[in-house]
């Protein structure tokens, strides 16, 4: 790896532009892991990065030309180069009014959170860490670059990152990180459905779930884009196992994900782990217990159905309704469809998005209210 990142540096620095390795590539040379792709910053616009790859690239693609970034492949290396950045951001939308910058200080200090503004300039393999990055690793936390209540308002959509790199690096959430996440949670509303889903995704296929969920709904960033997981906090377990559904519904997350196969293994009942099917299913297995609970005479408990009503939601509602935000198949039409999230039918009206109410949560969630 070293040879390539010396010969693309000595190819930019030759064409008169400052190359830096960037961001999770350095973090992950620490950790001992391997990034797929390698990640550069520079001081080259976008038309002078492609000019400086022509040749020596096998090919190169238009990544986001807007945003500095220009992709390319060199060999089984894939690169993404991208402009220094020096962005600024609205109160009310987390895209950024985008802004080249000619620093590499200016391009870090942008970043998520410091073990993620580290760089290696090139050619030379400089180490430049002006945040703390490497101690903050070797000591497993989150910390922003900025103060944490400016990086979450000027994007939202990190906070539900570092749920994400809990799950995926064992890494905690600093005090201060975490208490500006708890206080900011309700600004994740304007990051779209499709990047919290993501997020989501990549936290339940990471290697530590459990911790990612927990600060997920520890935050109360759960309560805006998973509420149902919050909620089973409020069930109780009727086999008294667990201390409520919620905490059994992690464990049993926990139980199906050493259940996975390991890659490469053959046979019918094979599960090649990670699977998010297998661990979305274990996560929400028990989703329809609070809309099914009953209390019985002489104290106890009971959830008749409740897997019933939980696979239903789930498959006809939680990733059309809740995931994505997008009308299901079902509610397309615009006059007596049925929604697709309780099953009822609703009366003659415009097309709308389905923003049924929750069976558990006795509240809508976005669009409209059918």
């Amino acid at each position: 790896m070293t040879p390539l990142l010396v010969e693309v540096g000595q190819l930019f620095a030759d064409a008169g532009h400052e190359l830096a390795l960037v961001g999770g590539p350095v973090r992950d040379a620490f950790l001992g892991r391997t990034s797929p792709d390698l990640d550069f910053t520079c001081s080259a616009p976008p038309e002078e990065i492609e000019s400086t790859l022509a040749g020596w690239a096998d090919t190169t693609w238009d990544v986001g030309r807007e945003f500095g970034t220009i992709g390319a492949r060199r060999g089984e290396h894939t690169l993404e180069i991208t402009t220094y950045r020096a962005d600024a951001y609205e109160e009310d939308s987390r895209k950024p009014i985008v802004a080249f910058g000619d620093k590499l200080t200016e391009d870090l200090v942008r970043r998520d959170f410091t073990m993620n503004a580290m760089a290696l300039r090139l050619p030379q393999l400089e180490f430049v860490d002006p945040h703390g990055g490497l101690d903050d690793l070797a000591h497993e936390l989150l910390v922003t670059p900025h103060a944490p209540e400016i990086s979450f308002s000027d994007d939202p959509l990190r906070m539900m990152r570092a749920a994400r790199f809990v799950s995926q690096l064992d890494v905690r959430v600093a005090p201060d990180v975490a208490g500006a996440m708890t206080q900011m949670a309700d600004r994740i509303g304007i990051v779209s459905a499709e990047r919290v889903r993501d997020e989501i995704n990549k936290l339940l296929l990471g290697a530590h779930p459990r911790a990612g969920l927990e600060v997920l709904v520890d935050t109360g960033l759960a309560e805006h884009v998973l509420p149902e997981l919050p909620a089973l906090k409020l069930e109780v377990d009727e086999h008294h196992r667990h201390k409520d559904v919620y905490d059994h519904s992690l464990i049993v997350l926990e139980q199906a994900i050493d259940l996975e196969d390991e890659p490469g293994a053959t046979g019918e009942d094979v599960v090649v782990g990670p699977d998010l099917t297998l661990r979305l299913a274990a996560l929400l297995h028990d989703i329809g217990k609070p809309a099914t609970r009953r209390f019985e005479s002489g104290g106890g408990v009971s959830f008749h159905h409740h897997e019933v009503v939980g696979a239903n939601w789930s498959a006809s509602g939680y990733v059309p309704c809740v995931m994505t935000k997008k009308p299901s198949l079902r509610c397309r039409d615009s006059w007596n469809c049925t929604c697709a999230f309780t099953g009822m039918a609703r009366g003659p009206g415009p097309t709308r998005l389905c923003g049924a109410t929750s069976p558990t949560l006795g509240r809508s969630w976005g669009g409209c209210t059918s």
